[in-house]
């Protein structure tokens, strides 16, 4: 068989005028080949020493295959020629991009998971027509939605593109095509403009509809009502129109309030399902008006998600032909209504059937939800879950649009992974992507990591009897600080209503040791876990040591110092409630012992480039579990060992000999909260 030589020799010709997307995927390729080859490929060069790669438009032989690629060789004198043609912009971006994945071995998630480019001196591809295939899914993307970590990595603000374009680097190299970038960041960002000059399509937040401006963001003194201010609503929508109907759009036409929330909140006269449907139904009829004033063919979706889904699903919200709709899970995996505070009525939400029109779904891998969600850590159910849920999502005819919520990237890798390769080929086989996956990342101990990442999935708190029902390292922390406040609060004798999603309504104590017995069923597994990982570390090479640490052990320290801790929270209430206060003053500095190694596991992994990555960690908010165990510690020790705070020492460490002959004027100062806590942890055998 011939071969086609890629080396530091291979010339690059392109068209003269390169559309930016193109320029964006050559400084990739020729970064790649550095990396790889150690010096930069020419690029345009008259006098070619080598092989020659020639990038062209596609003149219609591959039909109308939207966004795909053809490679053909041919021989010029003793040289051969590789065409890589392009049926669009983005054709030519994934044909360079097949080249770096398949031949130079650069992975999607090479900046996010810190590998570094095998050094060679040639590789030879064989000379083989290739046709791309074709995508399981049109539309397919990330809506990049845990942007705190990314918001606060830097000093800058909003993100520089030094920021973004890992993120939208990473994504074309996983076969997406589609971006959310962010969430209500100010409009002077770059993130829009550099996503679509990468060549992504761009979408939005179905609470930014069109990607207008939030209402009380520009009329801060005025009631969000489209009946009252309907005028204005529609100047800021046609000024989101206006800059971007000369882009990529995929058109989001929705009505939600301000944050994120019902727009009844705001406007409490549309007090039946008729009223909320009729309103909505029409502002998506007029922006879809609107945006067809401007805009040959619009592509358009709305957001069955939330509230407007119920609407749908009962007849009240009409979609105009030829959106999208556009389904949700629950944020947990499952193709169901999403849980919302205490009530969850798990409506399924897949497709409707291609009969029904276009349709996709928007997924989420990484959540939100002050409950049981997970941010810093990934999916915490089995991905078999995510894979069959996916599976059926496509067989119900959503394969025009998957939205995934990505978070910010680095944490999330293995399910990301997954669902591209799901967008890609309409298929995953859990077991063989696993071993390829660790295969990709770690040069060596393939079983023994597959093994700790599977083993993972059966750590987490099963806290429900649905198979989604498994908990994030948010589990650990929200409702931890409700805990604290409510007890704090002196509110013992009534039910904390924000945790009865998870215990039903029972008493505050009976709450209590709820949660505490699902951390204690789970404690011992990730313990285990986390002993099995330690041992793999020691054997690793100093590269996949740091990487198994920052991809999987962090996690595993998140889960269980947060479990460590709200058990011993727990243990320090019970203690309370019997007025043993000194104990329960140990057992509350024990938490803290316990979920400052998840802290500094954060810490740790703030090596190198990712110096300040977690420094925005303000929705799990890891630091502040551990402000509030403070002040739960220092209003224990209020309890006895006030107002000299010499007392508890007196008591139970200070020598018998010395009780009774100390004079209070030469008696040692106070000692610090930890200090006493380690004392009084050995005297009282906790």
């Amino acid at each position: 068989m011939d071969f086609f030589t890629l080396n530091a020799n291979t010339t690059v010709q392109v068209p003269e005028q390169l559309n930016t997307p193109i320029q964006y995927a050559l400084d990739m390729f020729v970064r790649d080949m550095e990396n790889v080859f150690e010096s930069k490929p020419l690029v345009n060069a008259e006098n070619e020493t080598g092989d020659v790669i020639l990038l062209s438009y596609d003149e219609g032989s591959l039909g109308n295959k939207l966004e795909s690629f053809s490679i053909r060789f041919t021989k010029h004198d003793e040289r051969t020629v590789m065409t890589i043609k392009g049926s669009d912009d983005l054709g030519m971006v994934y044909g360079l991009l097949h080249i770096s994945k398949t031949y130079l071995g650069i992975d999607p998630f090479w900046y996010w998971a810190d590998l570094k480019a095998e050094k060679k001196d040639s590789v030879y591809i064989p000379i083989e027509d290739f046709d791309s295939p074709r995508p399981a899914v049109r539309y397919r993307g990330w809506f990049v939605n845990d942007e705190v970590c990314l918001i606060g990595w830097k000093r800058e603000y909003p993100p520089t593109k030094e920021v973004w374009y890992p993120v939208f680097e990473a994504l074309l190299r996983s076969g997406g095509n589609m971006v959310i970038p962010g969430t209500d960041l100010p409009k002077e960002g770059i993130h829009w403009d550099l996503a679509s000059e990468m060549g992504l399509w761009i979408t939005h937040h179905h609470a930014e509809p069109l990607g207008a401006e939030m209402f009380k963001r520009a009329y801060p003194d005025k009631q969000a009502s489209y009946a009252s201010h309907g005028d204005l609503y529609e100047d800021l929508w046609e000024e989101a129109i206006q800059k971007q109907k000369d882009k990529k759009v995929i058109w989001v036409l929705s009505f939600r309030g301000q944050g994120d929330e019902p727009f009844w909140k705001q406007d409490p006269s549309y007090d039946t399902p008729h009223k909320r449907g009729r309103l909505i139904s029409n502002v998506i009829k007029k922006q879809f008006e609107m945006i067809k004033t401007y805009v040959d063919n619009p592509v358009c979706c709305v957001a069955l998600y939330g509230e407007i889904s119920e609407l749908y699903k009962s007849g009240n919200i009409e979609v105009p032909e030829g959106v999208i709709k556009v389904w949700a899970d629950n944020g947990y995996g499952k193709m169901v209504s999403r849980r919302n505070g205490n009530e969850d009525f798990r409506i399924n939400s897949l497709p409707e059937g291609k009969e029904k029109g276009e349709q996709g779904t928007y997924y989420h891998v990484t959540f939100h939800d002050l409950q049981a969600s997970n941010h810093l850590t990934m999916f915490p159910a089995s991905p078999s879950l995510l894979v069959d849920e996916l599976e059926k999502v496509l067989e119900a005819g959503g394969d025009d649009y998957l939205l995934l919520n990505s978070g910010n990237i680095r944490m999330h890798l293995y399910p990301l992974d997954i669902v591209s390769e799901m967008w890609n080929k309409g298929r995953v086989d859990v077991g063989e992507h696993i071993e390829q996956f660790v295969a990709r990342l770690y040069a060596s101990h393939h079983t023994e990591i597959v093994d700790v990442y599977n083993q993972y999935f059966h750590c987490t708190i099963q806290y429900g009897k649905h198979a989604d029902n498994r908990a994030g390292e948010q589990f650990y922390h929200h409702p931890a600080r409700r805990m604290i406040s409510h007890w704090i609060q002196g509110k013992h004798s009534e039910n904390l209503d924000k945790l009865n999603w998870a215990t039903g309504r029972i008493p505050f104590r009976q709450q209590m040791q709820w949660f505490k017995s699902k951390c204690e069923n789970s404690l011992e597994l990730w313990m285990a876990l986390r002993e099995k990982c330690t041992q793999l570390l020691e054997k690793l090479s100093e590269d996949d040591k740091q990487r198994l640490e920052d991809q999987l052990f962090i996690q595993i320290e998140l889960h269980y110092s947060g479990c460590a801790g709200l058990i011993k929270l727990c243990q320090s209430y019970e203690y309370a409630r019997q007025e043993k206060y000194p104990e329960a003053f140990v057992l509350a500095s024990q938490a803290i012992w316990d979920y400052q190694k998840g802290f500094e596991a954060l810490r740790k992994s703030e090596h190198g480039k990712w110096k300040d990555f977690y420094r925005a960690d303000w929705l799990t908010n890891v630091e502040w579990t551990l402000e509030s165990l403070e002040t739960l510690r220092r209003y224990l020790r209020m309890h006895g060992d006030s107002p000299h705070f010499f007392a508890w020492y007196k008591e139970y460490v200070m020598p018998e000999t010395e009780k009774y002959i100390y004079l209070e004027n030469t008696h040692r100062e106070p000692l610090t909260n930890d200090e006493l806590a380690r004392k009084l942890e050995d005297r009282l055998s906790l």
